[in-house]
């Protein structure tokens, strides 16, 4: 019951207070990212061969639709290559490079706040354990051998407190950066595989298109 009146809480002393401001943005970090990252994951395969058989119909508009529905940045990247669908190979290219641009950076988006809290929590227990060392030397100064034992243990205590504080969120912290930095690395590699095969398929479909000559057209007529 003392943990939950926050008893220790207050032996922790001032530090404790932005201690726990981190550790509650850092909570509410990894879950909004959390849930942003599972948002972007989706059935790559299936979604790639739904857009592609919609383009051997001829349906682009349906295509963009479907891209437009489905939420991710592996969409907007399909998407962006869609736009540019009846323009050359490398127009095309330059604008699935354009879209993982901008998706990246929408995906990293306070992650590096999780590794920042991972690296100042540490530092702050640390500052905790300094400032409770120096209310004991300050009360060994003032009282000497008469210092009461109580409050030796009371700036000990708060010097313990602070640093397993500190330390308890950085290892949190460095956990849930890692596992998010696992999943960014899972939809990044989506992205680009995505982008990578869908340019390697329409440069072949517009290349037997090139080749193949109409219908009714004799070998000499294309020679």
């Amino acid at each position: 019951m003392d943990f939950f009146n926050f008893t220790l809480f207050r032996q922790g002393g001032p530090i404790m207070w932005p201690l726990l401001i981190i550790s509650v943005f850092g909570f509410v970090f990894f879950i909004e990212r959390t849930l942003f990252l599972h948002q972007g994951q989706i059935q790559v395969r299936n979604f790639v061969d739904g857009i592609q058989n919609l383009l051997r119909k001829g349906r682009l508009a349906e295509a963009l639709a479907v891209c437009e529905e489905t939420p991710g940045p592996i969409p907007n990247v399909v998407k962006a290559a869609l736009l540019h669908y009846d323009q050359p190979i490398s127009r095309i290219r330059g604008a699935i490079q354009s879209a993982a641009l901008i998706e990246i950076p929408i995906l990293e988006r306070r992650i590096g706040t999780i590794a920042a809290i991972a690296r100042i929590a540490p530092i702050l227990g640390l500052l905790g354990t300094l400032l409770a060392g120096y209310d004991a030397f300050f009360i060994f100064q003032n009282e000497g051998v008469y210092a009461n034992p109580a409050d030796f243990a009371g700036t000990i205590s708060q010097a313990l407190l602070t640093s397993i504080a500190g330390l308890s969120i950085a290892a949190m912290a460095h956990l849930a950066h890692h596992f998010l930095h696992g999943r960014l690395r899972a939809v990044v590699h989506d992205m680009e595989s995505v982008g990578h095969d869908l340019l390697e398929w329409i440069d072949a479909v517009k290349s037997s298109t090139v080749e193949t000559p109409p219908k009714g057209t004799s070998t000499e007529d294309v020679v």
